[in-house]
């Protein structure tokens, strides 16, 4: 059995979307899956099915993860059942609203911020002392291009992930003498997502029109990247950011 089969990958908001493409990928490279959800128990069982369909091994585990308590419980019940978690891919998407500054209130800004990081914070603290003990593990986060890039609108969402990005960072420059990598993946608009699903027919093709590869992200597409990082051959990339979205920005 090679290392890769033993692994626990923790994917956050993995009832849909980006998430469960990646704890679908993660499963089909060998590793066990949490699928993390907050509401959607059939969809999350759906994931759970489909990677069991497949050979692989996955179990639904409900989890606000705005709360430190129920981040623990689900940290704890996954110990139960597998041992420690190696990889984290925290991707579940803290609401935000979508509005200018001009009519914002703090609590829509502010609250945004502190709901990102509490979630990155409290996650990441829960998964770090079984990585620690080993001298291994991989945290992705999910961001997005908005956190570089500005758009109308976007200056909650933006704001936050700009934060989380940092953070990342912050974490990769701190754990990297014990062996965990920390990166981010920053995707660009995504269909089959919520947030594609809010974007309007006109603003998807203008964005289609600006993007070299002639399409929008999948959720499988940013699934490819985040397996990257969370695998056994990325031993030598942390605080880093891959940007999945087809060329439509370039740094």
């Amino acid at each position: 059995m090679t290392g890769a089969t033993r692994r626990v990958a923790l994917v956050t908001g993995a009832s849909s979307g980006i998430g469960a493409a990646t704890a679908r990928l993660l499963a089909a490279r060998g590793m066990r899956v949490v699928v993390n959800y907050l509401r959607n128990i059939k969809a999350a069982e759906e994931v759970v099915a489909d990677i069991e369909a497949a050979g692989g091994q996955a179990m639904a585990v409900q989890a606000d993860v705005r709360e430190p308590a129920a981040i623990e419980s689900m940290v704890e019940q996954v110990q139960a059942a597998w041992g420690g978690i190696d990889v984290i891919v925290h991707n579940a998407l803290i609401p935000y609203a979508v509005k200018s500054f001009q009519d914002m209130t703090w609590e829509e800004l502010g609250g945004k911020i502190d709901a990102e990081m509490l979630a990155a914070f409290a996650v990441t603290k829960a998964v770090l002392p079984a990585m620690r003990e080993q001298g291994w593990g991989r945290i992705i986060y999910i961001s997005t291009g908005l956190s570089r890039r500005p758009r109308q609108g976007m200056i909650a969402l933006g704001a936050a992930k700009a934060a989380l990005e940092q953070f990342a960072r912050y974490l990769a420059q701190e754990l990297g003498p014990q062996g965990i990598t920390v990166n981010i993946v920053a995707a660009g608009p995504v269909e089959d997502t919520r947030m594609g699903y809010a974007l309007d027919e006109k603003i998807k093709q203008r964005q289609v029109a600006l993007t070299p590869m002639g399409r929008l992200a999948r959720p499988a597409d940013v699934a490819q990247a985040v397996a990257f990082y969370a695998g056994e051959d990325n031993v030598f990339m942390t605080g880093t950011t891959a940007a999945v979205n087809g060329g439509m920005s370039m740094d």
